[in-house]
């Protein structure tokens, strides 16, 4: 029920990601050996512009799906969670692009450990999101408070679903049992 071009768009957004961190990797190499890295920086500057984009069109698919209702509020979950990683990679991508290579690259391994296959990112290394950046103490617990009802709204749907389920199923096996 997900239609492919969300899915592929987001493949191409990962993909994205990890064209950058291997250029900003080949561009730190490049300085560490005196060689000039001019044209590396344009190029990684540009998938950084096209990266954003990507995240942007990204979460506006999103919200538009979810407005619309085509699809569930748990799937809506999964998606905002895999564009807030993308969102987290590309802070990632852009401290490490700052980084100029004279110094160590702190957050290359985590910067490599991801791409399309996804790998175990330390979360001492991960930014707040900007949604909750702003918010006091208060209103992070509030914010916290409010996902767990929106979880909770989800899982009684679920269970609601699965109840159906189980009585249709019970009602076919009734069903067969007169018919046999």
């Amino acid at each position: 029920s997900v239609p492919q071009p969300k899915l592929s768009m987001y493949d191409s957004t990962c993909y994205i990601a990890q064209e950058i961190a291997e250029k900003i990797q080949e561009r730190n190499r490049c300085q560490r050996n005196g060689e000039n890295s001019t044209k590396l920086n344009v190029t990684i500057r540009s998938l950084l512009q096209n990266l954003k984009e990507k995240i942007d069109q990204l979460k506006d698919l999103l919200l538009r799906s979810i407005s619309t209702r085509q699809i569930t509020q748990l799937e809506g979950d999964r998606r905002q969670n895999l564009v807030d990683d993308l969102l987290t990679r590309q802070r990632q991508l852009q401290a490490s692009y700052k980084n100029d290579g004279t110094e160590p690259d702190v957050i290359r391994s985590s910067l490599m450990a991801g791409g399309m296959t996804r790998g175990v990112i330390n979360p001492w290394l991960l930014e707040e999101t900007e949604e909750t950046s702003r918010l006091g103490f208060d209103e992070l617990k509030q914010h916290q408070q409010r996902i767990i009802q929106e979880q909770d709204a989800g899982l009684d749907a679920l269970a609601s679903v699965l109840s159906r389920q189980k009585q249709m199923g019970q009602e076919i096996g009734n069903e067969l049992e007169e018919q046999n």
